[in-house]
């Protein structure tokens, strides 16, 4: 839900949710506009409004993915907190979308990026069972338009993961994460490994709260929410089918 210009949303809303998972890729400067610290100044005060929505605006990788996901599900507003939930973790929205409305949102975003051999693959992937979810574009869709070649640690970061906390060490955390690897030639989802995260800028982050045994996700080392068990399965199981999906056509 958005503010109505008067007052602010709570931290629950779609916008500050949003703004978790697009404020350390703005940071190294891959997306959105330039109000990195805006970004950051709305989530750790809970808090947002009209100013938020427009900063997100500028998201144009991600926001065309939100319309499509609210306009199939009847919702008029893309940061519905259930659109952008459905988007970065997923949820039960992403099966409303049919297939031909990704197939048409595809060709238009991205054809003419694509060789017609590329784009046969990458539109094709509708049909198979593909949903609107992060990590479909980055899998699927970003690896093959992106400008400069995507390697497999950009991948892995640029992909939302789940990765369990063992110990909070002030503005960091260790936590145990699956990698993203190659094996036997196919993208796959190796043993948990020990790495460290980042959580916290000038003492505050998104999660403060995070402690041993919790589940967060992360975006470029960054740690966005603690996520519930049912996000956590959601997150993982979109994540697999999409691996599944672009192993297809590696």
């Amino acid at each position: 839900m958005t503010a109505d210009g008067s007052g602010t949303t709570t931290a629950l809303s779609g916008l500050t949710r949003f703004a978790r998972y697009a404020f350390m890729p703005n940071r190294l400067g891959y997306c959105g506009g330039g109000d990195n610290r805006a970004l950051y100044d709305y989530v750790v005060a809970d808090q947002a409004d009209r100013g938020l929505a427009e900063v997100l605006s500028h998201f144009t990788g991600a926001m065309p993915y939100l319309r499509l996901i609210a306009r199939s599900s009847g919702l008029a507003d893309p940061f519905h907190p259930k659109v952008v939930e459905a988007y970065w973790v997923g949820n039960e929205l992403l099966r409303q979308v049919e297939a031909r409305q990704l197939y048409d949102h595809l060709a238009d975003r991205f054809a003419r990026q694509l060789s017609p051999r590329m784009r046969q693959l990458v539109l094709g992937k509708a049909p198979a069972g593909a949903r609107p979810h992060h990590s479909f574009h980055v899998l699927d869709v970003y690896r093959r338009t992106a400008e400069t070649e995507q390697t497999l640690r950009s991948l892995d970061s640029c992909r939302i993961s789940w990765a369990r906390v063992q110990r909070v060490e002030g503005a960091g955390a260790l936590v145990e994460r699956q990698p993203l690897e190659l094996q036997a030639g196919k993208l796959a989802l190796g043993e948990p490994q020990l790495e460290n995260a980042l959580r916290q800028l000038d003492g505050r982050g998104f999660a403060d709260a995070a402690s041993t045994g919790d589940w967060v996700s992360m975006h470029w080392g960054w740690v966005c929410e603690v996520l519930s068990e049912s996000g956590r399965v959601a997150l993982e199981g979109y994540t697999r089918r999409h691996l599944a999906l672009a192993n297809a056509t590696l």
